[in-house]
């Protein structure tokens, strides 16, 4: 791992154990972007109430060049975070995917809502259109690829 991680906790006992996990997923993330700067991560259990463990809230800071990342990772409704293993999963789940955006687009590509890449629009064409050769399939027409449809007008009610 080439970047320091940072492990605080608060309102709640250092546990060595939990410390390595943590350490553990961070190096992880040097898998989907190699330009982590620094990680800091805290761990924070509120108060407890009387019939319900407390939560596990979660803060991961991300320094990366010209940006931060930042999850904050804390579910009321979800009683598995009571368990701080799972509430650490799920944030540096969180992390992961956020880190996986900042690098797709420092690259240049953007995400489309089938789930596939597209290059930005500011990017090199590519050879295709720089060679204007049609897709497969296409055939150019009689008059030189040029389709000619008849203009039909609407006749409206009076």
């Amino acid at each position: 791992m080439t970047f320091p991680i940072q492990v605080s906790f608060q309102q709640m006992e250092p546990s060595p154990a939990l410390r390595e996990r943590i350490r553990e997923l961070a190096a992880r993330l040097e898998r989907f972007s190699p330009s982590i700067l620094r990680c800091r991560v805290r761990v924070e259990r509120p108060a407890q109430h009387k019939q319900q463990g407390g939560l596990h809230d979660i803060r991961i800071d991300i320094a990366v060049p010209d940006d931060e990342i930042v999850v904050r990772h804390s579910r009321a409704d979800d009683h598995a975070h009571e368990n701080a293993y799972v509430a650490l999963r799920d944030a540096f789940n969180a992390a992961r995917r956020q880190l996986e955006n900042y690098e797709r687009k420092r690259r240049g590509e953007i995400k489309r809502r089938g789930g596939i890449a597209q290059p930005a629009p500011n990017s090199r064409p590519s050879s295709r259109a720089r060679r204007k050769v049609p897709p497969p399939g296409a055939e150019a027409g009689a008059s030189g690829g040029a389709v000619i449809v008849p203009f039909v007008t609407r006749q409206t009610r009076r």
